[in-house]
Formats: C-alpha cells, structure tokens, sequence
C-alpha cells in the first residue's frame, strides 16, 4: 500500500530513494505529464480588415491549425493558408516573443503546450489630435488600439537584452493586479513606467510599440484601447499661472476617457522632465 512504502522510504537514505523509484515501471501518461511544457505561448492572429466572423470561432479554427503543425522552433509567421476559412479571415498567424537574447531557441510542441491566442484587427484612422485652448495649439496626439501606425513596430526594436519582454511582463502583471483589486498597501504598483537613456535610443518607439502590444495580449478584456501622446513643449505658455491650468485640462480629458471600463487607456509623455517645471 502508500502507507507502507511511505514508511519503508523514510528508513533509506536519498539514493537509495532515488535509486528506488528510477527502477519501477512508469506508464507512457506518467511521462507525458511530466514532460508536459507548462510555459505560456503567446500566439497573435491578425484578423482580415473585411472579416466579421466572431472571435471565438477564429480561435478554434487556429487552435486546429496549429495542433497539425504540432511543433515549432522559436517565433514563426504563418501567412499562406490552405484552410479556405483561414485564408479568407485571417492574414497571418504569428508566434510571439518564445525567443529570448542570450538563450538557446527550443523546440516547442504545438499539440501539448499551453496556447493563448489573441485575435485582432487594426484601426486605420490616423492619429487625432488634441487641443486645449483658443489658439488652436495641439496639446496631444491620440490613435485608437490596435493602430495602423504601430502594427509591426515592435518586432524592428532590437535590444542586448530582454527589456521588450520583462516591460511587457511588468505591464501584464501590474494591469491584472489593478484588475483584480490588489491591496496597493501590500503590493506596490503604481502602473508608471520611466524610460530613460541617450537620445534616439527608441523609448518613445518602444512605448508606442508597448501599448499596441499590450491593447493585443488583452483583447479579450478590454474592446480597444487608446494611446494618448502629450506634447510638453504646448503646455508652456507665456503667462506662467496658464501652464498649470493647461496641465490640468489636459488630464481633465483623459480621466474622462479612463470612465469606461471597456477600454484601455495609455499615456505617453516624451521629455516628462518638461511639466515639472510647470
């Protein structure tokens, strides 16, 4: 019985234990589970701009497609399909972010591993602007997610080392904590992110590229998301008590997008050093 295994195993020592257990017979299910990948893979399938098929259907549809491929050596991007559904709904399929600067690419199965996948399609209006006062100053720039504008940009910033993936973690985390009401008194986040470095390093690139990526990875929580870009330098003005109160207006206007909880709001300021001074 259990029992008395138990009780046998605590009179051996570790090898022995070891030993022990490497001789019995295991069942391929055993295996299997213990071979089980239990990474999350990210799976991004950009959806056709003239497709109204529903979201979930997409997502078994693309669920089948890649349990045939079965395995895949690092990112991949699939824009051939010989399904005729895929091919008239889908642009492209792409496995995302699996590959990591500094560590070996590994062969992932397809048929096992754990696979989310997210379905979006891009908004092709241009970016709108802002503006605050009489003298038709732009104060911000603003695009809905996912944008036209954006689409592809995270894929061509390139780092040393993994910060793309550890800020897109970071964001992940720190919006699920908010999500499910997590006592900031006993976790601390306060979902800011400051970037900092030379000059056409590509912060403000990889911000933009952030907020696109992640208004992807939470589609399914949030129904589109907004990206907010405030020009600094606009909210100077010549009298010094006016530069306060545009400040002011301008976080009026996104507080009153931030008021519906289907969307999710970014704001972006370049040159933050700006407004402390105002």
């Amino acid at each position: 019985s259990e029992l008395t295994i138990f009780q046998f195993e605590k009179t051996m020592d570790t090898n022995q234990i070891i030993a022990l257990q490497n001789a019995l017979p295991v069942s391929s299910e055993s295996r299997n589970i213990e071979a089980k990948d239990t990474n999350i893979y990210h799976v991004e399938v950009f959806q056709s701009p003239c497709s109204t098929v529903r979201t979930a259907n997409i997502k078994e549809k693309v669920l089948e497609f890649l349990h045939l491929k079965k395995t895949a050596f690092g990112d991949f991007v699939i824009r051939d399909f010989q399904d005729k559904f895929l091919a008239q709904n889908v642009v492209y399929i792409a496995l995302c972010d699996t590959e990591i600067p500094g560590i070996e690419k590994k062969v992932i199965d397809l048929s096992t591993c754990i696979l989310q996948i997210h379905v979006f399609q891009v908004h092709t209006d241009r970016a709108g602007t802002e503006e605050l006062d009489d003298d038709n100053i732009s104060a911000a720039n603003h695009w809905l997610l996912p944008s036209v504008d954006f689409h592809g940009l995270w894929d061509t910033l390139v780092y040393d080392d993994a910060i793309k993936l550890r800020l897109l973690n970071y964001a992940s985390t720190t919006l699920m904590f908010s999500d499910k009401h997590v006592d900031t008194n006993v976790i601390t986040c306060n979902r800011i992110i400051l970037l900092h470095g030379p000059p056409g390093t590509g912060k403000t690139s990889l911000c933009k590229a952030l907020a696109q990526k992640l208004c992807i990875r939470l589609s399914d929580r949030y129904t589109h998301g907004q990206l907010v870009e405030i020009n600094s330098h606009s909210l100077f003005s010549k009298w010094f008590s006016e530069s306060g109160k545009l400040v002011m207006k301008m976080f009026q206007k996104i507080q009153e997008l931030i008021e519906d909880p289907e969307t999710l709001v970014f704001v972006l300021i370049d040159e933050v050093s700006i407004i402390s001074y105002l």
